[in-house]
């Protein structure tokens, strides 16, 4: 019997759940810059992002760490120092970024 789009619903597929876990401006490239370089200040992921508000990065990160893919440790320090790195969960998920990666790669032009 033939799949029909009427009886779908994509809100309850594996895709969309993991599109709701990275989607946005600035996620992925967080995750990426976790991948190659954890752990991470927020000065440092403020730099290599570019033109990015403290605002945007900071609510972006716990949304990231809200979701499990990111850990934040802070260290009892004046002035306070605080590190992001991926959380096992987040690991996992570098095979797919990575897959992006090695497409990119091949693709561009």
């Amino acid at each position: 019997m033939a799949k029909r789009i009427e009886d779908a619903d994509f809100s309850q597929t594996g895709y969309s759940y993991t599109l709701s876990l990275i989607s946005g401006k600035y996620k992925p490239i967080i995750l990426y810059c976790l991948m190659e370089y954890e752990p991470v200040r927020f000065n440092q992921m403020q730099r290599y992002l570019g033109k990015i508000a403290d605002k945007t990065l900071s609510a972006t990160l716990k949304e990231l760490e809200r979701d499990g893919l990111v850990h934040r440790e802070m260290y009892p320090e004046i002035p306070p120092k605080v590190e992001y790195s991926l959380t096992e969960r987040g690991r996992s998920l570098m095979n797919v970024l990575d897959q992006l990666c090695v497409w990119g790669n091949a693709h561009r032009t």
